[in-house]
């Protein structure tokens, strides 16, 4: 048997690690890892258009799967390109494996042409950053790791030069078993005992959930029930804790809806489970406050506690709720449940208004249309910007679908690449991309990828011609909108051109008929839907102090738009309000 080199010994690592495919772009130092893929039937080589592609795809499917993913770059500007995607997989908690290919060992210090110092740039969106110099590092170097970004959650990047990786691995390595999931962590039986007791004490508790709460839904439920609590959540628990949630009252921040405001403002007891809630200006500072969280760190980093619990939500809840004396006093819930059913009946009027006849088309529509027929159980990716708003208000959870975004990142172009990395996990499964067309046009280039490897991800574009988003920041600054104006071309021509299905809708009547036949196509498929570019939205509540940072407005040209499927929901739960 031919003894391997390090890039061997790289990806073999990688399949036990239980990783299926690198997303990269090829290119000189890195050209010994790929021909170790070539060469090894365990492990996919993915070839994207763009490396922060790559990393978005990667980052995507880590939280798809829940296990962990893998990117790569060539030295110099090419792992540079990996960066923002990265960024993003961090912040999301995403397991990522990242190799930033680097110039020859020898050279490194000296100028060389292209380059750069990887093992540095990544430290800051990273658990773990190091490079690997010498042979005889591998594989520990590898598997700590692979277990960094598994156990805690996020990117670890290993730096390896070309002539590293195509040097002969250490004969006898010493190899591990590689951690590849998380244990549950449980809370101390103090910490649990003081929380019964200020939840025994409170009148009005109010739960405000998170994306720590996935697989605590029926956790969340029977706790709720228990001391007759209104459940909020932040976005990016909109897709774990909404559905089937007879105590629903919305969602607070700035894309916020119905009475999460409220109930968090008027209860004395406020419990965030699994959330850091960005937002603080949305957070209370008069009531008492309980944090859960399984990352220590993020306990207390935005508003002041009462108590720092620390623990996941599940197992969290599972030592409390027996703990915890019933109550037996509804009406703060049920002050709440009504309050909420009010609050979206009061905005959806503004969406049911002659919204199907309107031209351009309401973007409200658009997603309201393509909530009711994607699949029960579709992957929607969702771009930052104005389609974060229409995904929170129109996309209806169900304990299957999965909404994925930059909720915490924050940056364009994402719903695409995303996208690439859903559909990878399984091509029987619908994913679907909410782009804009900023952020589609930001990294359109790897639509191309799509039809490459046949995926078939449809891209459903709202098309405003401009950075809606972007005007809002301008309005709520006082300045008149400029450089946000996008020439557009016609997007379904391209998508044609490039061999998939594209069509162009511009009057309402056709979107139903377009989204189907884009549904049905076996293949890649985007429908360019033109879209109102005055269709914008605005928090339930504001105060000069939100502003900060995002984007409001007041003025006329604001449309508070409708929600959805959410007001079905919200009469549904009011029927569980006893009646005098």
């Amino acid at each position: 048997m031919a003894k391997q080199n390090v890039a061997e010994q790289f990806v073999d690592i990688l399949a036990k690690a239980g990783v299926q495919r690198l997303y990269g772009v090829v290119g000189d130092s890195l050209n010994p890892v790929v021909d170790a893929i070539r060469r090894n039937s365990a492990i996919e080589w993915v070839q994207v258009r763009h490396e922060e592609t790559a990393a978005f795809a990667a980052g995507a499917e880590a939280q798809v799967t829940g296990k962990l993913a893998a990117c790569a770059g060539s030295c110099g500007p090419g792992n540079l390109h990996l960066i923002n995607g990265l960024y993003d997989a961090h912040r999301s908690m995403a397991p990522v494996l990242a190799l930033a290919s680097h110039i020859p060992s020898s050279e490194i210090g000296l100028g060389y042409f292209q380059e750069t110092h990887p093992d540095q740039l990544f430290r800051e969106c990273s658990h773990y950053s190091e490079m690997i110099s010498n042979p005889k590092q591998m594989p520990r170097l590898l598997q700590t790791a692979i277990q960094h970004a598994v156990g805690q959650g996020g990117v670890s990047v290993v730096t390896l030069p070309g002539d590293i990786a195509d040097a002969p691995a250490p004969e006898q390595a010493p190899e591990h078993a590689l951690v590849t999931s998380r244990p549950s962590v449980r809370p101390g039986d103090t910490e649990i005992d003081k929380l019964a007791r200020m939840i025994d004490e409170a009148e009005r508790v109010t739960l405000f959930c998170g994306s720590g709460t996935a697989g605590a839904h029926a956790e969340v439920m029977e706790f709720a029930e228990r001391v007759k609590s209104p459940v909020g959540h932040a976005l990016r628990g909109k897709e774990w804790i909404q559905y089937d949630n007879p105590y629903d009252v919305g969602m607070s921040g700035l894309l916020g809806y119905g009475a999460c405001y409220e109930a968090t403002h008027e209860c004395d007891l406020l419990i965030l489970l699994g959330t850091d809630f960005p937002y603080n200006a949305f957070l209370p500072d008069d009531v008492k406050i309980v944090q859960v969280d399984v990352r220590p760190e993020r306990l207390g980093r935005r508003s002041k506690l009462d108590l720092a619990v620390w623990g996941d939500v599940r197992e969290t809840l599972r030592c409390l709720t027996p703990r915890v004396k019933a109550k037996t006093d509804r009406k703060f819930l049920d002050k709440m449940l009504k309050k909420h059913a009010d609050a979206l009946e009061g905005v959806v009027k503004a969406y049911t208004r002659k919204v199907e006849k309107h031209t351009p088309i309401h973007p409200e529509y658009v997603a309201s249309v393509l909530d009711e027929l994607a699949d029960d159980d579709a992957v929607f990716t969702v771009d930052t910007g104005m389609n974060n708003v229409w995904a929170a208000r129109y996309l209806t959870p169900n304990g299957r679908r999965r909404v994925i975004g930059s909720f915490s990142h924050g940056s364009m172009a994402n719903a695409l690449p995303q996208a690439i990395g859903a559909q990878f996990v399984d091509r029987g499964r619908q994913v679907v991309a909410m782009s804009g067309d900023g952020g589609f046009s930001m990294l359109m280039g790897d639509f191309l990828t799509l039809v490459q490897y046949d995926l078939p991800v449809k891209v459903v574009l709202f098309n405003n011609s401009s950075l809606g988003m972007v005007e809002l920041e301008m309005m709520v600054a006082g300045l008149p909108s400029y450089g946000t104006t996008n020439h557009n071309p016609d997007f379904a021509a391209i998508a044609r051109a490039a061999g998939a299905f594209g069509v162009r809708v511009e009057k309402p009547r056709q979107l139903d008929s377009a989204l189907k036949e884009a549904f049905k196509h076996k293949g890649p498929a985007l429908v360019d839907v033109v879209t109102d570019p005055n269709a914008l939205s605005i928090p339930p509540k504001i105060k000069a102090e939100m502003v900060t940072g995002f984007a409001l407005s007041a003025s006329k040209m604001v449309l508070d738009g409708g929600v959805g499927r959410m007001v079905q929901m919200a009469r549904s739960n009011l029927r569980n309000v006893p009646r005098p």
